[in-house]
């Protein structure tokens, strides 16, 4: 019955997404799975479509240098995502011919890819029969079935073997049901604000017919101003604009003070500049993007990795 309900809600509203037609690579799935980890789907779209036009397969993006691959990252946040993208396209050319792996256990063994995104590229891009099990689909799952505002703060084995529980025997209407909950809880269960009236199943919704307790905890977000995260974004912007290696002064020092026209690395500069950030804070930023392998200093300077 809820297979039912949810797959024919799903049949009907699904967002036209390029990764969800038929004639979409493994490549374009493993692509978008990466870029939509925690990053909304307005963002990750026009950064998608060009990654897939220049790299349009695993051997393109892995006979060019990771900075490129750091570069054409633009500002989806959680550039880790783009070296470990390249590491997974070397080790498809190396190890699978080229050819993105078609089941749980090889895509897994990849760099870089998790439980999730094993099981979400074997379902969405081979049709295999997989657990897939993210935010939206634990949310959903915990008010539907359990009755819960919200799941867990982190993936527990119940979670796990509820979600298997629900999954349908046959692969293609597992395949369905796991990017239709997916979808509910995108657009319709959400976490703050969910449109019970338009959802297929609120009939059959534990957490209604329990009067919709609030949450037992309250889910703390990321803060981002003045937080050396958001400096380490401020200084991979002046590296993506940086034809050559940016010396350290270039960090520590206005544009204007430097020489530098408001065009070209003065404007990723001077928006770092305005930050105001202390200099330890800096000097925290710019060591973590080399001892994240983001960056690497070269005659001098700075420069995203070869």
């Amino acid at each position: 019955m809820l297979h039912g309900r949810i797959n024919g809600w799903f049949a009907e509203i699904a967002r036209d997404l390029p990764w969800r037609k038929p004639d979409c690579s493994p490549w374009g799935v493993l692509v978008s799975e990466i870029m939509l980890q925690q990053t909304p789907v307005v963002r990750v779209l026009p950064v998608w479509l060009e990654w897939l036009k220049r790299w349009p397969t695993p051997a393109g993006l892995a006979g060019e240098p990771a900075g490129e691959a750091v570069r054409s990252w633009g500002r989806l946040g959680y550039p880790r995502r783009a070296l470990r993208l390249h590491a997974a396209a070397a080790a498809i050319v190396q190890d699978h011919g080229g050819k993105v792996p078609d089941n749980y256990a090889e895509l897994l063994a990849l760099p870089g890819v998790g439980s999730y995104t094993a099981a979400a590229v074997a379902a969405f891009a081979y049709g295999r029969r997989e657990t897939v099990v993210d935010t939206n689909i634990r949310r959903v799952h915990a008010r539907l079935v359990t009755g819960a505002a919200l799941p867990a703060p982190a993936l527990t084995a119940a979670e796990m073997r509820l979600a298997a529980r629900l999954l349908p025997d046959d692969d293609d209407t597992s395949v369905r049901w796991n990017a239709a909950v997916m979808e509910l809880g995108a657009l319709i269960c959400t976490a703050r604000a969910p449109k019970c009236g338009d959802c297929p199943v609120r009939g059959s919704c534990a957490w209604r017919a329990a009067g919709e307790p609030p949450p037992s905890y309250v889910p703390k977000g990321q803060a981002w101003h003045g937080t050396d995260r958001q400096v380490r974004g401020a200084v991979i912007a002046v590296l993506r604009e940086a034809e050559a290696p940016v010396p350290p002064e270039m960090f520590q020092r206005e544009p204007a003070d430097l020489g530098f026209a408001p065009a070209g690395i003065g404007v990723p500069l001077g928006a770092l500049h305005r930050l105001n950030s202390a200099p330890e804070q800096l000097e925290r930023a710019l060591a973590g993007l080399l001892a994240d392998g983001l960056a690497e200093l070269h005659g001098g300077g700075y420069r995203l990795p070869a």
